[in-house]
């Protein structure tokens, strides 16, 4: 008898212990976060090509310090939308939202997390990477989390905070901020974003309405406005691939041909969801982008012939 329930309280404990788990991957958002670093770990292994200057100690600070701040703010960002998302179906299982964890300990958590990422990368990268990571912060809680109530011009602002990251690798690794390169960086995320953006807010636009969202697919039924502008930001993003090259001399020419392939499937795949306005081609359009962002910072890496000035 009493090793039945001894048994049974450890089996309780490992499920809380479990459910505690997923409920912290959930609440920092792991999967972003990790894309939050992995474009972090891009721009410093772009910044410091060719160069004599990367120094496997900062890079790991780098990552340790981005890992946090991005952690953090999705914990901030969750608690800043809690009852958008308990009314949306595929948020509502949330920590927050199901009311599994309280919202002070979230607070804290979140506090604890941006607070010991900022401060890491200051003492250990440079100051530089420091306030970059801060201006990161800034603008994804403060201006683009509470514009997604307002206006669907948040995407837009949502996708300068998610284009700063790889600038706190490419400042880790010593270079300016006013340069080629960081241009570059800047310019690949920002554009990158707004197709990706677009088809999963077409896809999930019922949702979005429901959460209280203002997204540019609210009430656009046939997918045409959406698709419209996927490819238009593909286009551009297809130009800045081809023409960065050429322009500045810091890629080998072939880099803008592997640029303009990826960046042309891209075009076609937006066209293809502004002719059929189907749920699935809006689909084939966001997966591709998640493709298509790991294999343009590998053909950029690899066409990189040194760090800009």
């Amino acid at each position: 008898m009493a090793e039945g329930q001894a048994t049974e309280g450890q089996n309780e404990a490992t499920g809380i212990l479990r459910q505690l788990q997923v409920d912290l991957f959930a609440l920092t958002k792991a999967r972003l976060s990790v894309l939050v670093v992995m474009t972090a770990c891009f721009g410093y292994f772009i910044a410091t090509k060719g160069l004599d200057t990367f120094s496997r100690a900062i890079f790991l600070h780098m990552v340790f310090g981005t890992t946090l701040a991005a952690a953090g703010a999705s914990v901030f960002n969750q608690l800043m939308e809690v009852d958008s998302d308990r009314r949306m179906v595929r948020t509502s299982d949330r920590p927050l939202p199901a009311n599994r964890m309280p919202k002070p300990a979230a607070f804290l958590l979140g506090w604890l997390l941006c607070a010991f990422g900022l401060i890491h990368l200051g003492v250990k990268v440079n100051t530089g990477a420091s306030v970059m990571a801060g201006a990161t912060l800034l603008t994804y809680l403060f201006i683009y989390t509470p514009m997604k109530r307002v206006s669907s011009a948040n995407t837009l602002v949502g996708g300068v905070s998610g284009a700063l990251p790889p600038l706190i690798g490419w400042l880790a690794g010593g270079q300016g901020i006013l340069s080629a390169g960081a241009a570059f960086l800047f310019g690949l995320l920002f554009l990158w974003q707004l197709p990706h953006f677009a088809a999963i807010n077409w896809m999930y636009r019922e949702e979005y309405l429901r959460g209280g969202f203002n997204m540019w697919s609210n009430e656009d039924e046939s997918g045409r406005r959406t698709a419209r502008i996927a490819l238009f930001y593909s286009i551009i993003l297809t130009v800045l691939s081809i023409a960065f090259p050429f322009v500045t001399g810091s890629m080998a020419g072939w880099g803008a041909v592997g640029g303009g392939l990826l960046g042309l499937l891209m075009v076609l795949l937006s066209l293809r969801f502004l002719k059929s306005g189907k749920r699935d081609d809006a689909r084939r359009l966001f997966f591709y982008t998640l493709l298509y962002l790991p294999l343009m910072m590998l053909t950029s890496y690899l066409a990189w012939r040194a760090a800009a000035p």
